[in-house]
């Protein structure tokens, strides 16, 4: 989606409330709360943001478990050493390999999974300010194509310290 995006500074809580149902109210419902205080999702009214973080360690344990029995079924398939009447698949041992590769592949995958999901790395900066750190609250709106101005405007009717547009493209 295009557009510019726009940064409303608030001192107070209720100021950036209030400056999100003005959002709302002008049918731009998603946009984004940064504060150095941990506020509970949804606080403002924002959308929650949906995440499959879940996924990640699935996948990478069913891999894991799955490349762990291919390895050691496949190593002892491919050099058969038959040692006293005993089976080829020494499944104990393979129960071991599969938990430790199991374990791995969630891991690691579970790492993976938090870098794509907090969209790390960003190649552009979105805006900040400085002042956030210090108890302030900003709220980000990526404005349609000419509705710039009419979200700062609606920042300012909300009593914003400071507002802050991304210049134009």
């Amino acid at each position: 989606m295009a557009g510019r995006s726009v940064l409303g500074v608030f001192r107070e809580v209720d100021e950036a409330v209030e400056a999100a149902d003005k959002l709302k109210e002008n049918g731009m419902d998603n946009f984004e709360v940064l504060s150095g205080t941990p506020f509970p999702e949804g606080a403002f009214g924002e959308k929650v943001a949906n995440h499959r973080l879940y996924v990640w360690p699935l996948m990478g344990a069913m891999l894991g478990f799955s490349l762990a029995l291919l390895v050691t079924a496949g190593t002892q398939l491919a050099y058969p050493l038959v040692t006293g009447g005993k089976p080829i698949l020494a499944l104990p041992a393979m129960f071991i390999i599969a938990y430790e590769g199991t374990m791995l592949g969630a891991i690691i995958s579970t790492i993976i999974g938090v870098i794509f999901e907090s969209r790390l790395p960003k190649a552009k900066l979105d805006l900040y300010d400085p002042r956030i750190t210090e108890g302030y609250i900003g709220l980000v709106v990526v404005a349609p194509e000419g509705e710039a101005e009419r979200v700062d405007a609606l920042f300012k009717a909300a009593n914003a310290a400071d507002v802050q547009l991304e210049p134009a493209s």
